[in-house]
C-alpha cells in the first residue's frame, strides 16, 4: 500500500497552502465579522484553476482527480483558509458542479461547466427543505411536466450560496405515487427563470462568509432540457452520486484546519508561560496535542482514502460515511482542544482558534447529521436484517 502523494500533488499542496495563508486569511476575520462573501478571493480562486479542479479541460476544468480536489481543500484548510470560504467552493463546485458532469447531457455540460470553473457563475444544491432536513426522501417541492417545461413549485432551506447563486440543483418530486424509488428528479434551475426568488438570508453561528439563504419556488418554470438525467433519477441517482463527494471531499478543508489548529497550538504551548515554565511542560497540554496529532492523521487518511477510491471507480458509500462521521467529530474535538489551550485568548474572536470552534460545529449538522451517518453506517453493516 502507498500512501505517499505524488511530487506533484506535494507541490500543488504546498501552493494553494501558501495562496490560502496569503490571499484569504488576511481577511477572514472582517468578512467573518462582518458574514460578506469575499468575491476578490473567490476571483483569485478560479484564476488557480480551484473552482473547476476535477472538471476535464474540454469543460474549462482543471482536470484534477477526486485526490487531487482533497489535497487542495485539505491544503486550503491548512493555510488558514477560511471555512465559510471553503464552504462555498464545496457547494459550488462539488455539490453544484459534480452533478451536471456526472449526469448531465452534453449540451449541459458545455453550456454550464465553464462558466462554474471560471467563477463567472456560481452553482448550488437544493435538496433540504424546512420540513426535510435529515429525511431527505421526504421533499415536497413538486415538478409537473407541461409541454415543453416543468412547474417547480416549493421551498428549499439551508442553501449554501443560496443569496449569489446563478443556478440551482434542484431536487423535486415529479411523482407522488413513487416516491423516492424513481418519482423524485432533479433540475438544472437558473436564477433567471420566471418564478425563481431567493428568500430569507439566514445568519449564522459559523462559516458566516458563506452566504446561505432559502430558496422559493413559485411556478417556476424550467425548459425540460434542464432535467438532469432521466427523469426519476433525482433522489437514488443524481443525490446519491453526489454524496460520495459531498461526505469526503468537502470534509477535507475540516482536516487542513486541524493541522492549523495543532501548529497554533504546538507554538502558543512553546511560548505562553504559566507557573515559571511553557504550558507545553504540562503533561495536561502534552496529551492535548497528542490527540489531536492522533486525530489529525487519521482524518486525512479517512478523506484520502475515498477520493483515492473515486478515481479507481469504486463504490464508497459506507467509506465515505465512515469519513464524514469521523472527519467532523474530530474537527470540533480538535477545535474545542485549541480553544481549551489558549484558554481566555482562544475564547477572543481576534484569536483564529474561536472561529474554527464556530465553524466545526456545521460539520456535525450538514451533508447528513452525525446520527444519520451512524444509520447508514450501521444499515450497510448489517444488510436487510
Amino acid at each position: 500500500m502507498d500512501f505517499e502523494l505524488s511530487d506533484e500533488q506535494k507541490a500543488f499542496y504546498r501552493e494553494v497552502k501558501e495562496f490560502a495563508a496569503n490571499e484569504i486569511a488576511p481577511y477572514t476575520e472582517e468578512y467573518d465579522r462582518n458574514s460578506e462573501f469575499f468575491w476578490e478571493g473567490w476571483r483569485k480562486m478560479a484564476d488557480m484553476g480551484l473552482l473547476g479542479l476535477p472538471f476535464p479541460e474540454e469543460y474549462g476544468g482543471s482536470g484534477g482527480s477526486a485526490l487531487d480536489t482533497a489535497v487542495a481543500m485539505d491544503a486550503f484548510g491548512c493555510g488558514g483558509g477560511d471555512m465559510g470560504v471553503a464552504l462555498s467552493w464545496g457547494a459550488h463546485t462539488v455539490i453544484g458542479g459534480v452533478p451536471i458532469w456526472i449526469m448531465g447531457t452534453e449540451e449541459q455540460k458545455k453550456k454550464y461547466l465553464p462558466a462554474i470553473c471560471s467563477g463567472e457563475k456560481i452553482s448550488c444544491f437544493g435538496l433540504t427543505e424546512p420540513n426535510a432536513g435529515s429525511d431527505a426522501a421526504s421533499i415536497q417541492t413538486t415538478a409537473e411536466k407541461k409541454g415543453n417545461e416543468y412547474i417547480l413549485n416549493g421551498t428549499k432551506m439551508f442553501i449554501t450560496n443560496g443569496p449569489i447563486a446563478d443556478l440551482c440543483i434542484v431536487i423535486a418530486v415529479t411523482d407522488k405515487e413513487k416516491g423516492p424509488n424513481g418519482g423524485i428528479s432533479a433540475f438544472i434551475v437558473e436564477k433567471d427563470f420566471e418564478g425563481f426568488a431567493v428568500g430569507k438570508h439566514l445568519d449564522k453561528m459559523g462559516n458566516r462568509t458563506s452566504p446561505t439563504s432559502e430558496l422559493i419556488f413559485s411556478d417556476c418554470r424550467v425548459p425540460a432540457e434542464n432535467l438532469l438525467g432521466p427523469e426519476g433519477y433525482g433522489y437514488f441517482e443524481v443525490a446519491k452520486a453526489t454524496l460520495e463527494w459531498e461526505r469526503a471531499i468537502m470534509v477535507a478543508p475540516h482536516v487542513g484546519t486541524m493541522e492549523a489548529n495543532l501548529e497554533r497550538c504546538i507554538q502558543y504551548s512553546k511560548e505562553r508561560v504559566q507557573f515559571g515554565q511553557p504550558i507545553g511542560k504540562f503533561q495536561a497540554i502534552q496529551h492535548k496535542l497528542a490527540d489531536m496529532k492522533c486525530l489529525l492523521d487519521a482524518s486525512r487518511l479517512l478523506v484520502y482514502r475515498v477520493a483515492w477510491m473515486k478515481d479507481q471507480g469504486l463504490p464508497a458509500m459506507l467509506e465515505a460515511a465512515v469519513c464524514k462521521l469521523f472527519v467532523t467529530d474530530a474537527a470540533f474535538k480538535v477545535a474545542c482542544e485549541a480553544v481549551q489551550i489558549f484558554g481566555g485568548y482562544g475564547y477572543i474572536r481576534e484569536y483564529p482558534v474561536e472561529r474554527t470552534l464556530r465553524d466545526a460545529k456545521l460539520g456535525l449538522i450538514g451533508a447528513g447529521t452525525s446520527e444519520i451517518q451512524k444509520m447508514v453506517i450501521s444499515r450497510m453493516l448489517l444488510g436487510k436484517f
